[in-house]
């Protein structure tokens, strides 16, 4: 008589209900991960913003309205757009985990700049939730 190889049912069950246990924790972890590094780099984005904004403010007393001034072209970001008031610089995601979110940097002439991400955003060192 030849023995028979390969797996029983029970084994290929069990394989199945590793992964998917393993996957039930992994995918969350990542969406986290990949939620945390776009906000990661619009604080970056925002961050160079910053000393051209300044001396704009400096030099004319507020920013202008268009961005390129600061030397950044509409729409050069892929994950979303970024406007600008007269002592604000907004970032708001147009893409990615982050859809409609925004990374907000407010000037004040005492304390200097100040961050604020809309509530439900990764929380980034420096940059408090609202």
């Amino acid at each position: 008589m030849k023995k028979q190889q390969g797996f029983t049912l029970i084994e290929l069950m069990i394989v199945v209900a590793i992964i998917g246990v393993l996957s039930a924790i992994a995918i969350p972890a990542y969406k986290d991960y990949v939620a945390k590094s776009e906000m990661a780099s619009a604080m970056a984005t925002m961050k160079a913003l910053i000393t051209p904004a300044e001396l704009q403010i400096q030099e004319k007393g507020a920013l202008s309205t268009a961005v390129s001034t600061l030397g950044i072209e509409e729409g050069s970001n892929t994950l979303g757009k970024i406007t600008a008031t007269a002592d604000t610089l907004v970032f708001t995601f147009d893409e990615g985990s982050l859809l409609n979110k925004t990374l907000t940097f407010t000037r004040d002439p005492d304390t200097g700049w100040k961050c604020v991400s809309t509530a439900e955003t990764p929380t980034v060192e420096g940059c408090p939730n609202s």
